[in-house]
């Protein structure tokens, strides 16, 4: 018995090396399994800026009244102040193409970035805008050979994919962050000036991060971080990143010379299918969006969609927000032909749209008021669609828009981006009609007008 139990404990006694064996890594590839690999290569393209815009602030006596600050906002003694913004960048070409949110450089005097290396160059903006929450640079005597990272086909982005995010938070220095794609095709949800479709993460994206890179473990960029939705304002929250496929249609542009960011006009207005909508129009599942107007000019018109259609998908993606049709008609890019799916009386149907820019029509035909006008020195262009497109201006509007008030315009309480609707009760179509009705003024001048949504009238005395 002895003898047998002596054998017995031979036997299990070198098991137990065997199971420490299995795990302990055998190998340099199992002992270097990290994301060290791909921060190593992808790292030294994203970039930290610092942005400098000066800026000249009225104090005006009303600026506290909820009410007259809007009207009075130029009155009081102007002083310039220095705004400081600091973020992240990532670099696209290895002759300097950068590209960041609008939010971080827009408007910006003056830019510095600062590489991996420490290095410090300036830096101008080619192309930017503040929809889309997105601007493209170039370094001023950029170095040679610059590392750069790859743009990724967003659309292939899948959710549950390991991504990282690398960026500069509360200016501690470049910082990496990981997580996981927790959502596509959001819209409308992330904060900040873009609007618009995003790539959700979990990954972490605090204040500095904006502008950097979201990246993918074989290094490719898949978005640019803009902003994070939490309740307690850290970082325990969603992040939104803009999809490297409307950065490639950014980048594009830039290179033809573009300083403004040119977006296919749809002419129409749309809205959410949801499950009651999809009941009432008999379909079998929610989604699409359902044409509510349809500008005369619009491309979709031209191409047989009519109002009550309802639009399931773009080149063979799926729309379910106007947001995202946008998005896709974006990345398609003016001058393309988009392939457009959609319901039309119980049946699905295609159709071809060619994509254009918002039409100049009716002509802006600038107007100034002279010196004699009740209100010298006014600037005013008429509303059209390409107007409407460049301020993001929503609903039909048919009046003239403030370029410049004028010394008395402001003291009146006139604003730049005011629509001008009417003159005394008399609508105004364009300028020359708006001159004609202030000219015809004897008493009193009433202007009936739309700011920021809301429709008001400011009467003066002559």
């Amino acid at each position: 018995m002895i003898r047998s139990a002596l054998v017995a404990l031979c036997l299990l006694y070198p098991a137990a090396p065997v199971l420490a064996e299995s795990l302990i890594p055998r190998s340099q590839a199992e002992i270097s399994m990290s994301f060290a690999p791909v921060v190593k290569q992808a790292s030294p393209a994203v970039v930290n800026i610092y942005a400098q815009k000066v800026v000249e602030r009225r104090r005006s006596p009303f600026a506290s009244d909820p009410f007259f600050s809007d009207f009075f906002r130029d009155l009081g003694p102007s002083r310039p102040e220095v705004q400081n913004s600091l973020g992240s960048g990532v670099v696209l070409t290895d002759d300097g193409v950068i590209v960041s949110n609008y939010h971080v450089v827009g408007e910006a005097d003056d830019i510095r970035v600062v590489l991996h290396d420490r290095r410090e160059f300036a830096a101008e903006v080619l192309l930017a805008d503040q929809e889309s929450d997105l601007a493209i640079l170039k370094l001023v005597d950029a170095p040679k050979d610059m590392a750069h990272l790859q743009l990724r086909d967003s659309d292939t982005v899948e959710v549950g994919e390991l991504v990282l995010a690398i960026g500069n938070p509360f200016g501690v220095g470049q910082t990496v962050s990981s997580g996981i794609v927790s959502g596509l095709a959001r819209s409308g949800t992330a904060l900040g000036s873009g609007r618009g479709y995003f790539i959700q993460t979990d990954a972490p994206i605090n204040p500095g991060n904006s502008g950097g890179a979201l990246i993918d473990l074989n290094g490719d960029l898949i978005g640019v971080n803009t902003s994070i939705l939490s309740r307690s304002g850290g970082s325990n929250g969603i992040g939104f990143a803009i999809p490297a496929k409307l950065v490639a249609q950014f980048v594009d542009q830039a290179r033809d010379g573009k300083t403004r960011f040119e977006r296919p006009w749809a002419g129409m207005g749309g809205q959410v299918v949801d499950a009651a909508m999809a009941e009432t129009l008999g379909l079998d599942v929610p989604g699409g969006v359902i044409v509510a107007k349809l500008h005369p000019a619009s491309p979709f018109s031209e191409a047989g969609i009519v109002v009550g259609d309802v639009i399931r998908a773009v080149d063979g993606l799926p729309v379910n927000t106007p947001p995202e049709m946008l998005f896709r008609m974006s990345v398609a890019g003016l001058g393309a032909d988009a392939e457009v799916s959609y319901v039309h009386d119980g049946r699905e149907k295609e159709a071809t749209v060619h994509l254009i820019a918002a039409p100049e029509d009716p002509p802006r035909a600038p107007v100034t008021t002279g010196r004699d006008a009740p209100i010298p020195g006014l600037s005013v262009e008429t509303v059209n669609p390409a107007v409407v497109a460049e301020r993001g201006l929503t609903g039909d509007i048919d009046g003239v828009i403030v370029t410049e008030p004028g010394a008395i315009g402001a003291r009146v309480g006139l604003l730049r981006g005011d629509i001008l609707l009417a003159v005394n009760g008399a609508e105004v179509a364009d300028g020359a009609a708006m001159e004609a009705e202030m000219a015809a003024a004897r008493k009193r001048l009433d202007l009936t007008l739309i700011r920021q949504g809301r429709q008001m009238v400011l009467r003066l005395r002559l």
